[in-house]
């Protein structure tokens, strides 16, 4: 399958020069990243060129990449995984304010956010392939739509459109699928509140269904692990 993928790889190189900024082979997979001006010729000809042919896409998806490798838990972790019962010598921990600045620097290094990602299948040449294009605007992500090229992307599209905000140029019906018509914001996007924007229940005085403030109130909640090979923190401190 490398081999497949390598003769691939090195023919897109030859006959798609200059219309994706990035191709890598690791993992036994090929990924792309185009750039959106390119979006719908590099899709059309890996859709139709003899030597491609990938005729079915199996998935796409929207991507939202803000706060992307921040750490979230700003509390003791071992590098097998979060923990709240770690020894009290632990000899690999995580610097957390490295990772946090890290993420904080390359963030500011880069105006991308919003991506689409697709994957592809050619059932003639038994090969499979991923693309990514990043949108060029973050207030209004736009991208081109491919349902005149995969019909099956209708659906999906809408899905990327509803979840995570990302509008598609010339889509034939761009509406919800997900949510209720009438919903504020969009679920997968990394600043939306965890617990939604209202709350809604069906009233029997009024007899349909009604919405309301959001009465949840939001706690942060730390993975608790409790590791039987090695003492807490806490148990060495009460056998003292």
């Amino acid at each position: 399958m490398s081999s497949k993928l390598e003769e691939l790889q090195a023919y897109l190189n030859s006959h798609l020069e200059g219309k994706f900024t990035s191709s890598v082979l690791a993992w036994g997979e090929l990924s792309l990243e185009i750039p959106v001006r390119s979006w719908l010729d590099v899709c059309n000809f890996l859709r139709h060129d003899e030597q491609t042919q990938f005729e079915q896409l199996s998935d796409l998806c929207g991507v939202d990449y803000s706060t992307y490798g921040q750490a979230e838990w700003d509390t003791q972790a071992s590098s097998t995984g979060f923990s709240r019962a770690v020894p009290a010598q632990a000899p690999d921990l995580f610097d957390f304010d490295q990772v946090k600045a890290q993420a904080t620097a390359s963030e500011t290094a880069t105006t991308k956010r919003f991506a689409v990602v697709i994957h592809l299948l050619s059932l003639k040449h038994n090969r499979r392939i991923r693309l990514r294009t990043f949108c060029e605007d973050h207030t209004y992500p736009v991208v081109p739509s491919i349902v005149r090229i995969w019909s099956s992307a209708n659906w999906y599209e809408r899905e990327a459109f509803d979840l995570v905000g990302i509008m598609f140029n010339y889509h034939p019906d761009l509406r919800r699928i997900l949510t209720d018509y009438g919903f504020i914001g969009h679920p997968l996007r990394k600043d939306f509140p965890l617990a939604g924007q209202v709350e809604m229940r069906y009233d029997p005085l009024q007899r349909r269904v009604i919405y309301e403030p959001v009465s949840i109130v939001t706690q942060p909640s730390v993975p608790r692990v409790i590791r039987q090979d090695q003492p807490s923190i806490a148990s060495q401190e009460s056998s003292r």
